[in-house]
């Protein structure tokens, strides 16, 4: 089993998750943002990776630290449990409607993170969370993961749809990322027989 725990305290959060990469999409979210965690639950599900986020920050600010940090720390468990990242399939890409609203997310375990954002939002805030944080989050995951991250969202109307749009596609390729290929599972899936570093 692919597992691993991370702890991030900071004067703004205090942060525990801990992942399982071959797991059963089971998860205990409490962020203190009920969108949020409302998210996690659906990246969580539709990649299949176990989840347990424990987080409290400064809520009495806004939703900014809590959110990156959420991010970053998911992302360094998620890089943590990917190891040496031998015999992943690597790349992974899936288009995910939510009613009137679709996204597509690819992305590439590379070690060599960047996230590509094409993303536009109705409103400024989907219930009490500010739109512009979401980008954040993956921001903040695709780095801390390791992951290039393109997030395109063709059309949609709803903010809550579009957001959904952009978790459930990112859950979708993450899964197919993260899966052991059976053909290659003693291989690093690069020519340099390392991933990450210049091109």
């Amino acid at each position: 089993m692919r597992k691993a725990s991370v702890e991030r305290k900071t004067t703004e959060t205090s942060i525990a998750v801990s992942v399982n990469l071959d797991g059963n999409g089971e998860y205990r979210v409490a962020t203190g943002i009920g969108f949020l965690d409302h998210m996690l639950e659906q990246l969580s599900r539709h990649s299949l990776i176990d989840i347990t986020v424990e987080a409290k920050g400064d809520l009495h600010i806004d939703f900014h630290h809590t959110t990156e940090d959420v991010g970053i720390a998911l992302g360094e468990a998620v890089a943590k449990a990917l190891g040496d990242r031998k015999g992943i399939v690597r790349y992974g890409s899936a288009l995910a409607p939510m009613d009137e609203s679709l996204t597509r997310v690819a992305l590439d375990l590379s070690n060599r993170p960047i996230l590509v954002w094409k993303v536009d939002f109705r409103r400024d805030k989907v219930g009490d969370m500010d739109t512009e944080l979401f980008k954040e989050w993956f921001q903040a995951f695709a780095q801390a993961s390791g992951a290039t991250m393109h997030v395109e969202t063709f059309y949609g109307e709803n903010n809550h749809h579009i957001v959904e749009s952009c978790f459930k596609a990112a859950a979708r390729a993450l899964r197919q990322a993260i899966e052991i290929d059976p053909r290659k599972t003693d291989a690093v899936p690069s020519t340099k027989g390392v991933l990450g570093g210049s091109l």
